[in-house]
């Protein structure tokens, strides 16, 4: 789902997108949470060669895409930068697993701050993509 947001910043007024997707994993958020740490879960998330580190870590894809942990809160949500070029403008990308029965849980991304011109659809079909590598690598 893509939703128009804006944003004002130092006077400036720009307009701004939001992509959210979400997927059930057939597993507790313990074991969804342990997966996404992994090179594996990150991998299925950032694409290969991406690591989730701490907050303040640095990551580097290797299709180029890279960015900062700026939020890290274990079996929570996890929140980095993510950008396709080093003079690309900054987005966000929110990771955040819900509880939603003892055996499942919802992982839910939120890519916001996404300028105008951006292929919005493209970017709802990567982080869909990655949802499914993420629930089939946790089977």
């Amino acid at each position: 789902m893509t939703v128009p947001a804006s944003s004002d910043t130092l006077g400036q007024s720009s307009d701004t997108a939001v992509v959210q997707v979400s997927r059930s994993v057939s597993k507790p958020v313990k074991e969804v949470w342990k997966l996404l740490v992994t090179r594996e879960g990150a991998e299925a998330l950032l694409g290969p060669g991406g690591e989730l580190g701490d907050k303040g870590d640095g990551w580097r894809a290797n299709d180029g895409t890279f960015g900062v942990i700026r939020s890290y809160h274990p079996l929570e949500e996890i929140r980095f930068s993510w950008h396709v070029a080093d003079d690309a403008p900054k987005t966000m990308v929110e990771v955040k697993l819900v509880k939603a029965s003892e055996a499942e849980t919802t992982v839910e991304v939120t890519h916001d701050r996404i300028p105008s011109y951006y292929d919005t659809a493209k970017l709802t079909r990567r982080w869909e993509s990655a949802l499914d590598k993420l629930s089939s690598a946790a089977d």
